[in-house]
């Protein structure tokens, strides 16, 4: 009990805005961990606190917890995912840290409370910040940014390059003076702006050094705190500004630059080669990535707007029975050739009422009976199509809606050359425009919620990683929580288990460290999540998904680094259990409410409750609120060959389950897709619509 008070005494508990208001008054240096309700205050950096605090002794320096869902002033922080640390002297934010960089907190503490020990003994004046990360002060500055950006037409025969001053030298309080030194040397700034990069975007912007062994050092440099991005030109006129700008600011070694350009910034500014206080674009091509990346908005006087390529679109493709079974491998090469990308991919038996539901504008004209008797002989293949122009372009491969009037006036078209003899009903169907792809590509592709678990095992050594493959592969993190869990919570977690012969041994596994829990959101996000983690045991995911989670980040089928639900009902129980009532646009949405004929998921894990002799994928397909008859599904063959991966899957499904916003695409029951493969954006979520009326033929 002694370790336990003397645990609540080293941080100071805020739960509300009186107590903050009061929090602000103490006098010294407040460090505090502001933390969101469901996933309780970052636990990991607590005994790091401890030593500084024994270590300096210090009684200006103090440490507080802060829940943002209570506190008014911390409203802007609310629904953020990641760990973040304020630091306050005299009621003022003077620094700020997002994620739990041991190194680099230790050396902001030490360094804020010396800068607040100056203030408070020698009368220095405290520099006060302001962090980006709010959203609101956030996007009044990107609109600001907007502006200016497209207000600044800089000549095409004027050169550029991006220059940052980097959190080194923002820290020391030498910003001002080196911006008036650009100006005093000649330079135009052209942009400015202030911003704390986050990790993921420091890892994309050196992501040309990912090479180098100082990388991961740099990255964290970089996201450590706030840094000035400037674009910077010369006088018209002048030589080109790169390689005047390099040699301005010096060799990259500090050493070298104190040597051989003392005047140079780094020479003046730099303190080691990573520390060496301001950026330079190499070369003209980086100077362009650079800009695009801090500005996308800045523009020269030739338009570079007028060299943009068309939006990409996405439309909904439907397969009908007859042709999806006698000429499926045709049409996808045929999809594929013409430069469509398929981002979603399903085979699915509707119902009639499923039908009735997907073209219910439809349901008096003379070919209703027939597109429904048509519709519901067997299974369709849905697709969601992304490219340039998608609507027209997928409309346009169609042809005609009427099969003899595509056969006479466009021979070349699918509908005409894959035309079911003696059938009035066109084989392919095609969304009239984007407004009703987003309608129909939710009717067969709802967005849902899964949750997914990065084990103790991969946590601390593959945690960016992971975290930067989910938000790539399009998911959204709802939720998260970063914890310990407890033997008894664990229990709890996987008390369905509690007979089998592995429960102890996951038990003890899932209770022996930190691991993060998250509530994903995406369409199909179950099966996507599923696609992206690979199969339950490492040494087959290397075979059939080489570059799933678990082929490059797993050790074993027990320490196989993450997990996921199988299915959105178990999904829901889990995300549950975690973080309490969270309801999902998906549990609004209309299910496709079609018995899917799936893939093989790329790992059946089996860890929630399932009835004797029935397979995890029986269980995911007949639980996940579709409404259709039953239709017999064959077990996966990993279930079916490798039970202790089903067991030990089971189990972990229990503990993580995760909310998806897209489903990875299914090809024949035979085959697996690989993961990734949807890099589609998650549609709005609506009722399935309007539908293109043809008297003479169904919808296409």
């Amino acid at each position: 009990m002694a370790g336990k008070k003397k645990e609540v005494s080293l941080q100071m508990a805020v739960t509300n805005q009186e107590q903050w208001d009061e929090m602000l008054t103490i006098k010294g240096l407040t460090v505090a961990d502001v933390y969101q309700q469901w996933c309780g205050p970052c636990r990991a950096v607590v005994s790091l606190f401890r030593k500084i605090k024994n270590e300096l002794g210090d009684d200006l320096l103090h440490f507080s917890t802060a829940e943002v869902d209570s506190i008014d002033a911390l409203e802007k922080y609310r629904g953020k995912c990641e760990p973040t640390f304020l630091f306050y002297g005299g009621g003022e934010l003077v620094a700020f840290l997002r994620g739990a960089n041991a190194p680099v907190l230790q050396k902001m503490v030490v360094e804020e409370l010396t800068k607040e020990k100056k203030v408070l003994e020698q009368g220095a004046e405290r520099r006060v910040v302001r962090d980006e990360g709010l959203r609101e002060e956030e996007d009044e500055e990107v609109i600001d940014n907007e502006q200016s950006d497209e207000d600044v037409l800089v000549p095409a025969s004027k050169s550029y390059t991006v220059a940052i001053i980097k959190p080194d030298a923002v820290a020391h309080g030498k910003a001002n003076e080196i911006i008036m030194k650009i100006q005093e040397a000649g330079f135009e700034i052209l942009a400015h702006e202030e911003r704390a990069l986050s990790e993921a975007e420091a890892r994309d912007f050196y992501q040309h050094k990912a090479a180098e062994p100082c990388f991961q050092e740099l990255v964290q440099f970089m996201s450590s705190g706030p840094c000035h991005v400037l674009v910077v030109s010369r006088q018209e006129g002048a030589d080109d500004v790169i390689p005047a700008w390099r040699e301005f600011i010096g060799p990259a070694d500090t050493k070298e630059a104190r040597r051989d350009r003392p005047e140079s910034l780094r020479a003046q500014y730099g303190t080691e080669t990573l520390f060496n206080a301001v950026h330079g674009s190499d070369d003209s091509d980086q100077a362009s990535r650079e800009l695009a990346f801090f500005f996308p908005n800045f523009r020269t006087t030739l338009g570079q707007s007028g060299t943009e390529k068309d939006p990409v679109e996405r439309t909904l493709a439907i397969i009908r029975p007859d042709m999806a079974r006698e000429n499926r491998e045709e049409i996808l090469l045929r999809i594929q050739e013409a430069g469509f990308t398929i981002a979603l991919q399903k085979e699915v038996v509707l119902t009639e009422e499923q039908v009735r539901q997907f073209y219910s504008q439809h349901l008096e004209e003379d070919y209703f009976p027939a597109l429904l008797q048509n519709m519901t002989s067997g299974p369709v293949l849905a697709l969601a199509l992304v490219s340039t122009e998608a609507v027209q372009r997928w409309r346009d491969m169609l042809g005609p809606k009427n099969v003899t009037r595509a056969k006479d006036e466009e021979p070349q078209s699918l509908r005409a050359r894959f035309a079911v003899e003696n059938d009035p009903i066109n084989q392919i169907h095609g969304s009239a425009s984007p407004e009703e792809a987003d309608r129909e590509i939710e009717f067969f592709f709802p967005r849902e919620q899964t949750l997914a678990v990065i084990k103790p095992d991969a946590l601390e050594e593959h945690r960016e990683e992971i975290l930067e493959h989910i938000r790539k592969g399009g998911f959204t993190i709802s939720r998260v929580k970063e914890t310990v869990l407890s033997k008894e919570m664990a229990e709890e977690f996987y008390k369905e288990h509690r007979d089998k012969p592995f429960f102890t041994q996951l038990v003890e596994f899932m209770s022996r460290g930190p691991c993060m829990l998250m509530a994903l959101t995406k369409e199909n996000a179950v099966e996507e999540w599923r696609a992206m983690m690979g199969p339950t045991d490492p040494a087959q995911a290397k075979e059939v998904a080489p570059d799933s989670l678990r082929a490059r980040f797993a050790t074993d089928i027990l320490q196989n680094c993450v997990h996921g639900s199988t299915d959105r009902e178990r999904a829901a129980i889990k995300i549950h259990f975690v973080f309490g009532d969270i309801r999902s646009e998906g549990d609004v949405a209309g299910d496709v409410q079609g018995q899917e004929s799936h893939n093989p998921a790329p790992a059946v894990e089996e860890g929630q409750a399932q009835p004797s002799g029935q397979s995890a994928q029986e269980e995911a397909e007949t639980g996940s609120g579709v409404t259709t008859p039953p239709q017999e599904v064959t077990p996966s063959a990993e279930h079916a060959e490798n039970p202790q991966s089903s067991q030990e899957g089971d189990a972990a499904g229990s503990q993580s389950d995760t909310r998806s916003d897209t489903h990875s695409p299914a090809g024949e029951g035979k085959q697996t897709p690989g993961p990734g493969q949807s890099e589609l954006q998650a549609a709005e979520t609506q009722d399935p619509g309007d539908h293109e009326q043809d008297k003479e033929t169904p919808p296409p």
